[in-house]
């Protein structure tokens, strides 16, 4: 399908077609990948506070009015600049729909809307073997090092 069939729509406080949408994709997110889950409920009320808190960025891209896929931003203020970061939590797009530019709309909406915010960084973390997000991130600018010729980074984490 081509982007003039795809739309990509920003999630507002009071949307909540929007939000149902999007806790409907992040739960289908996490089931596919055998992670836990609260349901879609509770994620769509979690993104309304995160959106209302004015840090978060929910993008919700439609093909014929049908949710196909998300992307979550976490804005904040950066050490090294007077500008923001942009951080993409999240970026999901149906199985059934993966190929076919969905992903590759949902990139330029939501780093466009990072930019417009006033973000000059942007940064994602993904796992090695996630062959297709690292194409996708790398079709956009996105690399692998720290620095052009710098050590690959690495992300940690854990439980608090």
């Amino acid at each position: 399908m081509t982007d003039e069939r795809r739309t990509v729509r920003g999630v507002e406080v009071d949307d909540e077609a929007g939000l149902d949408a999007a806790g409907r994709l992040l739960d289908a997110f996490n089931r596919e990948y055998d992670d836990p889950t609260p349901g879609p409920e509770p994620l769509a009320a979690r993104l309304r506070e995160l959106i209302a808190d004015g840090d978060t960025l929910v993008l919700v891209a439609q093909e014929a009015d049908e949710p196909i896929g998300l992307a979550v931003v976490r804005l904040h203020k950066a050490i090294w600049t007077l500008a923001l970061e942009a951080y993409l939590a999240e970026l999901y797009v149906v199985p059934e729909r993966r190929g076919r530019g969905a992903g590759q709309s949902l990139m330029r909406a939501w780093l466009d809307r990072a930019r417009d915010l006033g973000a000059d960084y942007a940064y994602v973390i993904t796992s090695e073997d996630d062959i297709a997000a690292r194409f996708l991130y790398a079709k956009n600018g996105f690399r692998r090092t720290e620095g052009e010729d710098g050590p690959l980074m690495c992300a940690l984490e854990r439980e608090l």
